[in-house]
């Protein structure tokens, strides 16, 4: 068997550090907030590159926290091709989501923007996609023509990733991330965090995380129960030491995919986007719509872990229902969402595992 993320793989690198971080959290009883979650805090505000980093208890809820700490109560730009997260939380915040397309490597398109924006747009949420930057020189430019729209990033996917040179996290007004155990930098369970450099914006998450106040029993406003806890924190400090390599691995095993895959018919390679340096936190194919769901079928029965990436476009999940949108009305997404299959991909994959997955895939495509 060979899984889509091998989670085993990466607790062997960090078993001992999280150990030996478990055994001070026990020691010194600080299970919530506390010097680990403030340590993690710290480097991780360092090695995206931004002033402040706030932890919280999920990437939900940083995007959530978010809006509301930005006075966003308008329309937000969210691509229809994202995990249902993106937009769940614009609305749990009390905007509303405005979908809009994507372009052919699977980011938010600039040109759908355009058609979509309305005088009620307040900002846009880019998502940063399967390990690499959105367009983000465009949507800069686009927001300040558009009556200075605030920008959000969705950077739970590209933990590392750059765009000319720039760190993905650190464009908007404020960046969220997941570190659901999957992600390039996962934890053991639910955890997130929101990064900014903006003091205002940073002093508002803290206190909206923690019951809408920083201080005791003193609450200026309704705020949520959004803590990153100890443990987890310890987990991602560990793991945070070994994410610059282990992206560096991810790259390695996406180029050897290329190569092992580039004369195989009916494959559609993923492409990185000019000026960007991808983290590849999934490697994702496209094949014909009529014939992938038994490719995945057959791969699953030969041991390969592929997944899907996404079947079905938010715009037409039942949670968004009430927004009457129609098929085919984001045909960009909605092409894709028929056509994607996400190969295995965690930076221990080696070249003998990748032949493995290629041969299933070639077989599995000659018998569909």
């Amino acid at each position: 068997m060979i899984p889509l993320v091998d989670l085993k793989a990466s607790w062997a690198l960090v078993e001992r550090d999280v150990l030996e971080g478990f055994q001070r959290v026990f020691a010194n009883t600080a299970f919530v907030l506390g010097p680990e979650v403030a340590a993690f805090e710290k480097d991780y505000a360092a090695f995206i590159g931004t002033a402040h980093c706030i932890g919280v208890a999920n990437g939900t809820d940083a995007i959530e926290l978010l809006v509301r700490a930005a006075g966003i109560t308008g329309e937000v730009l969210v691509p229809t091709n994202s995990f249902i997260a993106s937009a769940l939380a614009v609305s749990r915040a009390g905007a509303t989501p405005r979908f809009v397309d994507c372009d052919d490597d699977g980011l938010v398109s600039l040109e759908s923007c355009l058609a979509k924006v309305t005088s009620k747009t307040q900002a846009v949420l880019p998502v940063h996609l399967y390990g690499q930057c959105a367009p983000m020189e465009k949507i800069e430019v686009f927001a300040r023509e558009h009556g200075a729209l605030k920008i959000i990033e969705d950077a739970a996917q590209a933990q590392g990733a750059r765009r000319n040179g720039r760190v993905a996290g650190t464009w908007g007004l404020g960046a969220a991330t997941s570190f659901y155990p999957g992600k390039n930098l996962g934890a053991a369970g639910d955890a997130g965090a929101v990064t900014t450099n903006d003091d205002g914006i940073a002093t508002r998450v803290r206190a909206l995380r923690n019951y809408g106040g920083e201080t005791k029993y003193v609450h200026s406003e309704v705020g949520f129960n959004s803590r990153l806890d100890s443990l987890q924190a310890v987990v991602l400090r560990a793991k945070l030491k070994h994410l610059a390599e282990g992206n560096a691995k991810r790259r390695a095993a996406a180029e050897r995919y290329g190569s092992l895959l580039r004369d195989l018919r009916d494959v559609r390679l993923p492409r990185v986007a000019a000026g960007n340096e991808s983290i590849w936190h999934l490697y994702t194919i496209r094949v014909p719509a009529p014939v992938r769901d038994r490719v995945v079928a057959s791969m699953h029965s030969a041991g390969i872990g592929v997944g899907v990436h996404y079947p079905t476009p938010i715009h037409l999940q039942g949670a968004f229902a009430s927004h009457a949108h129609r098929a085919g009305e984001f045909p960009v997404a909605e092409a894709r969402a028929g056509e994607m299959i996400s190969l295995p991909m965690y930076p221990e994959l080696s070249p003998d595992q990748q032949a493995q997955v290629v041969d299933a895939l070639t077989r599995a495509l000659a018998t569909a």
